[in-house]
């Protein structure tokens, strides 16, 4: 190695020979390519300014120079803004023309979990399908084009839903939490080079992008009954009638601070509304009678007949098991707080009044239907409430499909001696699959007819579809109640759940006949949308309403003697007036004449029971006087065309002076409903 550095040190040390005759050639060639490629101009610049620039680049650059600060700022962001516009939303709107995605992209896509309802582990899984409003909002497809599942909308739907969420035209997307991470999901099959940039919205803030419901509720309910004339028309007659779902409704109507739609309020069912301490039957009799009649609170001229019927309670020892359906209404409808998640609350009380003979199963139905839960022992509380839990809302509304499943799951838990019931739950939007009403109240009546009622609760407001709830569960012999809060569900489900479920008394009507020499006029008040025609009431094919065990039903007849001041028909010139000799016209005659028929549970042989309703002096109990009361009330949401000028102050003195007994609160709430109701009439 020194050898070699030494030598290198003297090879550098040595200096080769000049060569003048290249030296020459290379400076001559140097020379030559200064003057051809770096030459100056002939002359120099006499400013120290740059020379002036041309094309239409730098014209833009002078004109924008020419403008002050703001106006430019203002025109660099809108430009900014619209090229992140052409960028982002352009793909988007022309994914349809996107070229086919590499396979492993669309295999990401597939593999991705699709939001609807989660399905229990073990039972058949139901696609969702894209409803028809949902395409007409995109403006895209034709309805009659919409695909039957998100597999189909990843590979043939040109343009996404819109960002923002309503509730019907969400359709089968899945539930409405779920509705911000569908649009990024549409976004992603339509640009997948913007799955990067996309991510979903906090859940938090989804309700924000819900749009308003239209409101599309229909109530049952027929014009007032009017005063009849006893000579012409002495018998009056009608299904008994257990229903409370209207006073719910009013409750609803008046705590969210307006007055209620006077087609909502079905009196008999806001009189049926309340606990009454009537007589109990005695032993062996299904149900008793009792009879009050007393001064009408807002007409002094005439009087109020107030019929009280109580139906006997068995031990819950005797009861016999129970096999329960639920029908769950899971469609897009029911995706607000006091419908699906209320409903599951509600539901979940009433296990605990189930016993371990008991036998429940769940079937959901939106845009198709599906079981949820397969017949269970009622002592699985944990796989019950687990299938409760896992329903979401997403769909459209297949009511008679979901009907169907429900009556066969019915069907397949019966035993004899076994109670079959359902149990749907829903908010009325029924929008798909029930093409013909007759058809489906006929189909109810058949399955009625084998011992499996159907029972109703609705849920929520906005599109409460109360006709065909109070069509279905008078078919289908079953109760309607309407459930806003937890403790009306408590009330409905756990309180009056025996009544509710097992009948004591099938088939019953109540005709009563009117005695013309005592009785001038009279009007039933409430039951517009049960009366039957007077034939009907010996027509054992004539359905009626159930008696339930341990319920009480109350009608109220306001009545006006042949002397009477307050008589509003004027007497026949060629009529016949009772002698003021006749028995008849004493105060101790017989008012009229009340029957009822009825049947046993299951048996087609009726029974009749009749009492003689005779005008005494008894003081009236708080229990008809409260009931009067709320027959006022309803009246006033009506219209109160025979109130004689009686109004809020008098309902609401009465109500409070026969409140008696309240265990539950539930009369000093009426006494604020009316309170709340006569601010909001502006009296």
């Amino acid at each position: 190695m020194t050898d070699d550095f030494e030598a290198l040190k003297a090879a550098l040390k040595t200096t080769p020979a000049a060569d003048p005759a290249a030296r020459a050639a290379a400076l001559a060639r140097a020379l030559e390519n200064y003057d051809l490629l770096q030459g100056s101009p002939d002359r120099p610049r006499l400013i120290s300014s740059p020379p002036p620039r041309t094309g239409l680049l730098m014209k833009g650059f002078t004109m924008l120079k020419s403008l002050n600060s703001r106006p430019l700022l203002a025109a660099t962001t809108s430009a900014a803004a619209l090229m992140i516009g052409f960028v982002v939303f352009l793909p988007l709107a022309n994914q349809g023309r996107i070229a086919p995605e590499p396979e492993a992209v669309k295999e990401e896509i597939a593999a991705q979990p699709k939001p609807g309802k989660p399905v229990v582990p073990g039972t058949p899984v139901v696609e969702d399908q894209i409803t028809d409003e949902t395409a007409a909002l995109s403006g895209t497809l034709a309805p009659a084009e919409a695909p039957a599942s998100l597999d189909d909308l990843a590979q043939t739907a040109p343009a996404p839903a819109p960002a923002t969420r309503a509730k019907k035209a969400l359709a089968d997307t899945g539930a409405a939490a779920a509705s911000r991470k569908m649009d990024v999901a549409t976004a992603e099959m339509a640009a997948p080079e913007l799955r990067l940039q996309l991510a979903p919205a906090p859940m938090a803030d989804t309700e924000s992008y819900s749009l308003p419901i239209e409101n599309t509720e229909e109530f049952s309910n027929a014009p007032a009954n009017p005063v009849k004339i006893t000579a012409e028309e002495p018998v009056s007659t009608f299904s008994i009638d257990v229903d409370t779902a209207s006073y719910a409704v009013v409750r609803a109507s008046l705590n969210a601070g307006t007055l209620p739609d006077p087609q909502s309020v079905r009196i008999e069912e806001m009189v049926n509304y309340f606990p009454y301490a009537y007589a109990a039957p005695e032993a062996g009799q299904p149900f008793r009678s009792t009879v009050t009649v007393m001064p009408t609170p807002w007409n002094p001229g005439t009087s109020l007949v107030h019929i009280g019927i109580q139906g006997a309670l068995p031990a819950v020892e005797n009861r016999p098991p129970l096999n329960l359906v639920f029908l769950i209404d899971t469609s897009g409808s029911m995706d607000e707080p006091n419908k699906l998640p209320l409903l599951k609350q509600s539901l979940a009380l009433m296990l605990g009044q189930l016993r371990a003979e008991d036998q429940v199963a769940i079937v959901a139905y939106a845009g198709a239907a599906g079981q949820v839960l397969a017949p269970t022992p009622a002592s699985n509380r944990t796989a019950i409430l687990a299938a409760l839990d896992n329903l979401a809302a997403g769909g459209s509304t297949a009511g008679a499909e979901g009907l169907e499943l429900a009556y066969q799951t019915a069907a397949s838990m019966a035993g004899d001696g076994e109670v079959s019931r359902i149990l749907l739950a829903t908010d009325g939007d029924f929008n798909v699959g029930i093409a013909d009403p007759v058809a489906l109240k006929t189909y109810i009546a058949a399955k009625r007819d084998t011992g499996i009622y159907l029972s109703v609760l609705g849920f929520g407001r906005g599109n409460l579809d109360d006709a065909t709830m109070q069509a279905l569960a008078q078919n289908g012999n079953g109760q309607a109640a309407y459930i806003d809060t937890l403790g009306e569900a408590r009330k409905v489900l756990v309180d009056q759940l025996t009544g509710a479920l097992y009948p004591i008394a099938a088939n019953v009507k109540i005709q009563v006949e009117w005695n013309p020499a005592t009785v001038a006029e009279y009007r039933l008040i409430g039951y517009e949308t049960r009366a039957l025609n007077r034939e009907d009431f010996n027509n054992d094919r004539i359905d009626a309403g159930d008696i339930g065990a341990g319920t009480a039903v109350t009608a109220i007849y306001e009545i006006t003697a042949p002397n009477s001041p307050a008589r509003r028909t004027d007497p026949l010139r060629y009529g016949t007036a009772p002698a003021a000799s006749d028995p008849a016209a004493s105060d101790t005659a017989e008012l009229g004449f009340l029957r009822l028929r009825h049947a046993a549970p299951g048996s087609t042989a009726t029974a009749l029971i009749e009492t003689p309703i005779l005008q005494t002096n008894a003081a009236a109990s708080d229990d008809a006087r409260f009931a009067a009361a709320i027959a006022g009330f309803g009246q006033l949401l009506t219209g109160a065309t025979y109130l004689n000028g009686w109004g809020w102050d008098q309902a609401i003195a009465l109500a409070l002076n026969a409140r008696g007994a309240d265990d539950f609160g539930y009369r000093i709430e009426a006494v604020n409903l009316m309170r709340t109701a006569k601010a909001l009439s502006g009296q």
